[in-house]
């Protein structure tokens, strides 16, 4: 069943998604070699409790951290622990936040230091693919229009969408109906976008094939033939006026408080 959200209930999203979103800003600033995935989990949830609100990946189905982080060719879902950022690498960073009972969900991949051109390019088309996404959630489309605009900005540029993993409905539950694939499937329209709708939109993508595998953490997933992998998402409802990003900082929130602690997110 598609949960519509109220007025309300959108304002409250958009609170959780300031947090969100000053949680990845905070940790894009903190990212350099030699910092610990581990210690970043820490400082985001540091960050994400001192705003009054809970990383609502931490205890989700077990769970065991605050927020997702994937280096390299992990997609998503990343257990944080021990591995250390490298001058090069590209770390993706997944984030839910519960906020006065609602949930808002981003993600977001940032290069350590020098990266490669590829993988800059990798970076720009997973959000350019964002974008044309979020773009077609307008009233009166369909979900099967979200996934057509992904894939096509994600293939014209030659990288691969992962075909098994999806978006999906979020606000009063981290997962709702309906899903949200970044390609198109024959037989799945999906439902019509209506006012009050709340999704998460995010490509996952790769520099070579779509293939994945599950580690034995039965969390982690990354690409079978070690490809770079990109994960770009954002919380956003669907409205009369047009498709709302929520999970952005709030213009007075350009720069984010100093935390002490934080966690991370499936």
């Amino acid at each position: 069943m598609i949960i519509r959200k109220s007025a309300r209930e959108i304002e409250l999203m958009a609170a959780a998604g300031v947090v969100v979103a000053g949680t990845l800003a905070l940790l894009k600033e903190r990212l350099e070699p030699g910092v610990s995935m581990a210690e970043l989990d820490q400082v985001a949830e540091d960050y994400i409790r001192s705003h009054d609100a809970v990383p609502t990946s931490k205890g989700y189905k077990g769970f065991p951290a605050a927020i997702c982080i994937s280096p390299n060719e992990m997609i998503v879902h990343g257990i944080p622990g021990d591995y250390r950022a490298r001058e090069g690498d590209v770390v993706s960073f997944d984030i839910g936040v519960t906020k006065d009972g609602l949930i808002a969900d981003s993600a977001a991949t940032f290069g350590v230091g020098e990266i490669s051109d590829e993988a800059q390019r990798l970076l720009d088309v997973c959000q350019a693919a964002l974008e044309a996404g979020i773009e077609a959630a307008q009233v009166g489309a369909f979900v099967r229009d979200i996934s057509a605009a992904v894939q096509q900005t994600v293939e014209e540029a030659g990288f691969s969408v992962v075909r098994s993993l999806v978006g999906h409905g979020v606000g009063r539950d981290y997962h709702e109906e309906p899903q949200v694939p970044n390609f198109v499937m024959s037989s799945y329209r999906g439902p019509q976008l209506v006012e009050g709708m709340t999704l998460a939109i995010e490509p996952m993508i790769t520099a070579g094939d779509p293939e994945v595998y599950i580690h034995d953490d039965d969390w982690s997933i990354s690409t079978v033939d070690h490809s770079l992998a990109a994960h770009f998402e954002h919380t956003v409802a669907v409205t009369a006026e047009g498709p709302r990003v929520l999970t952005m900082l709030a213009a007075s929130a350009a720069e984010p408080p100093m935390p002490s602690v934080q966690t991370a997110s499936p």
